[in-house]
């Protein structure tokens, strides 16, 4: 009885000892001042940040699960850019300019005098995007995360409740600020890709005709609402939303993962999707340059 006492003792000291530790790297790392002298800062949620697309970048918060195949990452190594890149899965837009994630400062704090081009994709954490789709899916698939689902979500709210206003505000001032800091960039606002097809479902969704239609009608203002930020705070818009129409997730090549991707998180980009991006970011660089050059001559 005595010897069951102490090993039920020393469990409970060993979990609050591995509490412990965890907590403080995770204040450590939140901690840790970002690097200021390079060329490109990407910003922004999970959508940047590659979540389950590979290796995490080494010496990043483990909170962010940032990968190494992020749309940031892969535009990096495509055009020789040196790379801070700052984002962090399950940021929010207030999170990039404020901080606040789990110990971490602003996003935006890694951009300096050297930065000449800014990336951010935000915006879907704020209005519960992918994780009323991620809900919907699983409630629906039953099993024990189902149960879970059921007995703690509070379903989906309509399109018309969920505060766009808010959310534009936010990225405006949020890209006003970055302008303010990095005066010399290129500053590209990104939407999302689209995840829902504009018509009916499919078994890679694992959500019904109803769940598809709010949820599409959510992805539409969210879009919408990132475009109008765009032309309001005057920088250049990346619409991968238009871009990735027809590669949805219920499309034979698609850029989203399903409910139950081989690699990657549900409903979010693909190693192809991710690639997609960072190709139509370049694509609007080389686009400026040349603009530049021709000025010029």
């Amino acid at each position: 009885m005595i010897r069951v006492k102490y090993a039920a003792i020393a469990a409970l000291l060993l979990a609050f000892g591995t509490a412990l530790l965890g907590g403080a790297l995770l204040f450590f790392q939140g901690r840790q001042q970002p690097n200021t002298n390079a060329e490109y800062v990407a910003l922004g949620s999970s959508f940047a940040a590659g979540l389950g697309l590979g290796s995490r970048v080494p010496g990043s918060p483990i909170v962010c699960q940032r990968s190494v195949n992020g749309y940031p990452q892969q535009l990096a190594r495509m055009t020789g850019r040196s790379l801070t890149d700052m984002s962090c899965s399950g940021s929010t837009v207030s999170h990039v300019l404020r901080g606040g994630q789990v110990f971490l400062g602003p996003q935006i704090e890694a951009l300096g005098p050297r930065t000449r081009l800014v990336t951010l994709t935000a915006g879907g954490n704020d209005i519960g995007y992918v994780g009323d789709i991620t809900a919907m899916a699983y409630q629906q698939r039953g099993g024990l995360a189902g149960f879970l689902v059921e007995r703690f979500w509070n379903g989906a709210k309509p399109a018309a409740e969920r505060n766009f206003d808010s959310l534009k505000a936010d990225l405006i001032a949020t890209l006003i600020e970055i302008r303010r800091r990095a005066p010399n960039a290129r500053i590209f606002l990104v939407t999302y890709p689209v995840i829902i097809p504009a018509d009916g479902t499919c078994s890679q969704l694992g959500i019904g005709e109803d769940d598809a239609e709010l949820m599409r009608q959510v992805g539409f203002s969210l879009a919408e609402s990132t475009r109008a930020a765009a032309e309001e705070a005057g920088v250049i818009l990346i619409d991968m939303d238009q871009v990735s129409a027809g590669h949805h997730a219920c499309a034979p090549n698609a850029w989203v993962n399903g409910i139950a991707p081989e690699q990657g998180s549900p409903f979010h980009p693909n190693l192809a999707g991710s690639r997609a991006t960072a190709e139509q970011i370049k694509l609007a660089l080389d686009r400026a340059d040349r603009a530049s050059l021709k000025a010029i001559e």
